[in-house]
């Protein structure tokens, strides 16, 4: 770990492309277009007994292909996330978009043929396949819901038009909005993330102020982007479900997870019976902030009157010897995001709201993308996407195909990386009132890492059903306002400007069905932490070998590795036990304002 200083810039993504118009651009381009009519050529080569071989040229010819379209579509994303509003990132994604599309229509002969062939014959060919066995193996998981060739082009090419258009179009539309408050007397013009901010702060009425303000913005578009919303759950429907013949819309998330049906039903179970721990909890933070009962605006509120900020540069730092206490390794592997200059942390309008990371290809360092203003939730949202970076760059040495960890595994090293910094900050921390604030905030964000997404979860698979009953924007709305109030019980009081909460939600309209993978993750991680505590050094090589193994094996087997059975309802309620344990703690405190 180095003692280099780090200062909040705009990403380079020069190590894709030097510009949109490089020479190197339109280069690549015409190499994709080259790429795939030779692969065109290989179709008459696909009989069942095609030599080893000559099959693992097809499919190393088939990883080129991708990785150079990940690159170009990469490129166009994180250009747009830049700016949203920017019309030739716009311009340029769609182009994209179209080109992918013709692209996977004309090498899907070999999806197809690999998912028709015979048993005999594709274990033959997967057993001399290497690392790219367990891609070959999950993509015959699929057959049963594959069409035909005509049947899954015409998909791809509706996509173009309908699916991805309608997601860049709640994006720009979305990420355009601006919010007012007054501030100490001065009404400020926002971004979202600028906004919320407000929403941990310790003053009441700017919370409901930010509330309020973030839902009335959100509400006056309610309608257009309760319709949109409404076409992409249709559009899922029909295809999942309508044509491919999912027994149910969150099936066809689960198997490309490689997550059975059972094991997510029984985790949301769980998740709902355990609702009571959260309730208990804002029901003692109630008292902790001298009321008879906590609003929504409430639920994130510090216990104690905490203004304290971090620096970037400290930030970085703090992060980065939390996890060389952990691993030196780790620690150099974040750094490298920052080296390499792949890390965008500046706030501007326009600029994608949260925080993700992006990996595009095992030879390249990640992306990472967060609006970061110095507020210790700050500080853990970079630790949590260095995480994920983290997760690739072990994985690293993998195939395209499979150095991506399925939704609910790649949540791991990102909420691992949270608690590390977790445990450093309160190793440092020698003011009483910021320590309790990090032990009340640890249950905060377990609360919206694992309940709010289980019920966001929960909530999904209801507003598919009511779409398909063919309901309104406004029963909908109403649907979640329930949803909401069972959630929280009689310990939190929930306004109706809430009911408008969901259309906010990017991942319910980008990527339905993902957010139960950050309940999954955190649980996970719960488990694996309390493994940590009780084993010390001698946990680290298994968390490791997680991680490294990335998507390269089925996710049960991944996790059986390390005596982890992620069927048994008891590892899911074992994770809730951890957390009801630190209330129990909290509960034992003497209250003090």
């Amino acid at each position: 770990m180095s003692n280099q200083t780090f200062t909040q810039t705009r990403w380079s993504l020069a190590d894709l492309f030097p510009s949109p118009d490089a020479p190197e651009m339109k280069a690549a381009f015409e190499t994709l277009s080259k790429q795939v009519e030779d692969f065109e050529k290989t179709r008459d080569l696909l009989k069942p007994d095609i030599s080893v071989g000559s099959f693992m040229v097809i499919v190393e010819k088939a990883e080129k292909i991708a990785r150079l379209e990940y690159r170009l579509y990469g490129f166009a994303e994180l250009w747009f996330t830049e700016d949203t509003q920017n019309q030739a990132a716009q311009t340029m994604v769609g182009r994209l978009d179209q080109l992918m599309a013709e692209y996977s229509n004309r090498t899907l002969f070999f999806n197809l043929w690999w998912k028709a062939l015979d048993d005999a014959n594709a274990e033959r060919l997967m057993a001399a396949s290497g690392d790219y066995r367990y891609w070959l193996e999950e993509m015959r998981h699929f057959k049963p819901h594959t069409l035909t060739e005509p049947e899954e082009k015409i998909i791809n090419i509706k996509d173009v038009s309908g699916l991805n258009a309608m997601n860049m179009l709640y994006d720009s539309i979305t990420n355009r909005y601006t919010f007012k408050v007054e501030v100490d007397g001065e009404v400020k013009e926002l971004t979202r993330g600028e906004l919320m901010v407000y929403a941990r702060h310790h003053d009441p009425e700017l919370r409901a102020k930010a509330y309020q303000e973030l839902y009335r913005v959100y509400a006056q578009d309610g309608p257009i982007l309760g319709q949109m919303y409404q076409a992409i759950v249709r559009n899922w429907g029909n295809e999942q479900v309508g044509l491919r013949k999912f027994s149910a819309p969150m099936a066809a998330r689960n198997l490309i997870n490689d997550i059975p049906d059972e094991v997510v039903d029984t985790l949301l179970e769980v998740a709902k019976e355990n609702a009571v721990v959260f309730q208990r909890f804002f029901k003692l933070k109630a008292k902790w902030l001298g009321v008879d009962k906590l609003r929504r605006y409430d639920v994130y509120a510090p216990v104690a009157k905490s203004d304290k900020k971090f620096d970037y540069k400290d930030a970085a730092k703090i992060v980065f010897e939390s996890f060389h206490e952990f691993d030196p390794k780790i620690a150099d592997l974040a750094e490298r995001v920052f080296k390499e200059n792949h890390l965008d942390s500046e706030v501007r309008k326009g600029k994608r709201s949260g925080a993700f990371c992006s990996t595009l290809s095992p030879d390249l360092t990640p992306w990472v993308m967060l609006n970061y203003q110095g507020r210790s939730d700050d500080v853990a949202t970079l630790a949590h996407e260095l995480g994920h970076a983290i997760h690739s760059m072990l994985a690293e040495h993998h195939t395209l195909f499979t150095q991506h960890a399925c939704l609910p595994l790649a949540e791991t090293a990102s909420t691992f990386g949270e608690m590390m910094l977790v445990d450093k900050l309160l190793s440092q921390e020698k003011d009483e009132s910021v320590r309790r604030d990090l032990l009340f905030r640890q249950v905060d964000d377990a609360y919206a890492t694992i309940m709010r997404q289980s019920y966001f979860a929960m909530f999904e698979r209801t507003a598919h059903s009511l779409v398909t009953a063919n309901s309104s924007v406004d029963e909908i709305a109403d649907a979640y306002l329930k949803e909401l109030q069972g959630q929280f019980g009689d310990s939190v009081d929930v306004s109706e400007e809430f009911k408008w909460e969901w259309v906010s939600i990017p991942h319910i309209y980008n990527v339905p069905f993902y957010v139960y993978a950050y309940a999954f993750g955190q649980l996970l991680v719960l488990s694996l932490y309390k493994q940590f505590k009780q084993e010390g050094e001698s946990f680290k090589p298994r968390y490791l070998k997680i991680l490294s193994a990335g998507g390269s094996e089925a996710p049960e087997k991944i996790l059986k590795d390390a005596d982890i059975d992620f069927r048994q309802r008891s590892f899911w309620q074992g994770g809730f036990d951890v957390i009801k344990d630190l209330v129990t703690q909290l509960e034992q405190l003497p209250i003090t304002r």
